[in-house]
């Protein structure tokens, strides 16, 4: 269970993952896309995981009907602002949203520099009417080259006094981390933090070459970490955090079910994970169904629950002042 006496706070969630169904309705309506459905439960099946297990394809799939809805800077503004409305309604204390804008861009041609200033534009509106800290993160996904991620990582620079962190995402056994070194060092010498998937479709190998070549001071799902015994002790000696996304990794099948997470193995090994959604407009779950439901799930006692919902106030790129603050807040 959730500690009402603790600051909740989220690491990991994409905005860009992360859009309501009436939205992409909405949008689809206004716009005339060729949406699979005219109803909001004709059109869930397609948006969100709604059976049990589904192949990883299936799930990312559904990520088109997201990034259809992106017609234009209007509509990428009011996701982010909706993301911030989304945690506050959830309890959130501090969140720490990320999005990749050339991703968001590609489908409607887009300006990747303009959709990270419509973002931008959406999280200052979001933090103002609704109170809540908000940390914002780029992306540069790997899929896409390592010269088009220059390209999208121009265009998070031209905001980077909005933005705290890089995170590296998409293939990562195809794409993997040795082609991006310049592009992290370049997002270090600008004042960011460091924070790229690794070890969720490859192996430990992954996440050493996130920690030694890009910096990695928080890795994004590290599921594979379990399978070397050095890598576990360094990330629980470093303090390097772990961004745990239970539902979402059972659901992409790269765990085989919620009682193969390693989340419960991280935390018994000194390891900072915390709870997150990754991609809740697609898994259809909240925070709130990570602490009650998934990690539950996954054999987690009240205990480490609680302890993960303190690694992630712990791992959140805030100052301590800003942490002493939000624990205040709940006192």
């Amino acid at each position: 269970m959730i500690d009402p006496g603790f600051p909740l706070v989220e690491l990991h969630r994409h905005l860009d993952g992360s859009v309501r169904l009436e939205t992409i309705l909405e949008i689809g309506l206004k716009n005339n896309l060729d949406l699979p459905s005219r109803t909001l439960e004709g059109l869930r099946p397609y948006v969100q995981v709604t059976e049990p297990k589904p192949s990883i394809l299936s799930f990312f799939e559904k990520f088109k009907w997201l990034t259809m809805a992106m017609v234009d800077y209007d509509a990428c503004s009011r996701i982010a602002y909706e993301n911030v409305e989304d945690a506050k309604n959830e309890g959130i204390d501090h969140i720490e949203l990320r999005f990749s804008p050339w991703f968001m861009a590609e489908t409607n041609h887009l300006d990747p520099a303009g959709v990270t200033e419509a973002i931008i534009d959406g999280i200052q509106h979001g933090r103002k009417d609704h109170h809540i800290s908000v940390n914002l993160i780029g992306i540069i996904s790997r899929t896409y080259g390592p010269e088009i991620c220059k390209k999208e990582l121009d265009a998070l620079l031209s905001q980077k006094d909005h933005i705290v962190a890089l995170d590296l995402a998409g293939d990562e056994t195809n794409f993997p981390a040795d082609l991006f070194v310049e592009h992290f060092k370049i997002a270090r010498d600008a004042g960011w933090h460091s924070c790229p998937h690794a070890g969720e479709a490859a192996g430990p190998e992954s996440i050493w070459q996130a920690i030694n070549l890009l910096g990695a001071e928080r890795i994004g799902h590290a599921v594979s970490a379990v399978e070397d015994k050095t890598l576990m002790e360094y990330l629980a000696v470093h303090q390097i955090g772990v961004e745990s996304n239970i539902t979402s990794n059972v659901q992409t099948t790269t765990v085989p079910d919620y009682a193969h997470h390693p989340i419960k193995t991280f935390l018994q090994s000194g390891i900072k994970a915390s709870l997150s959604t990754d991609d809740p407009g697609i898994s259809a779950i909240d925070i709130t169904h990570e602490y009650e439901v998934a990690a539950v799930k996954a054999g987690l006692s009240p205990d480490e629950i609680r302890q993960s919902q303190k690694n992630a106030l712990d791992c959140a790129f805030l100052s301590q002042s800003e942490k002493d603050s939000l624990i205040d807040s709940k006192q």
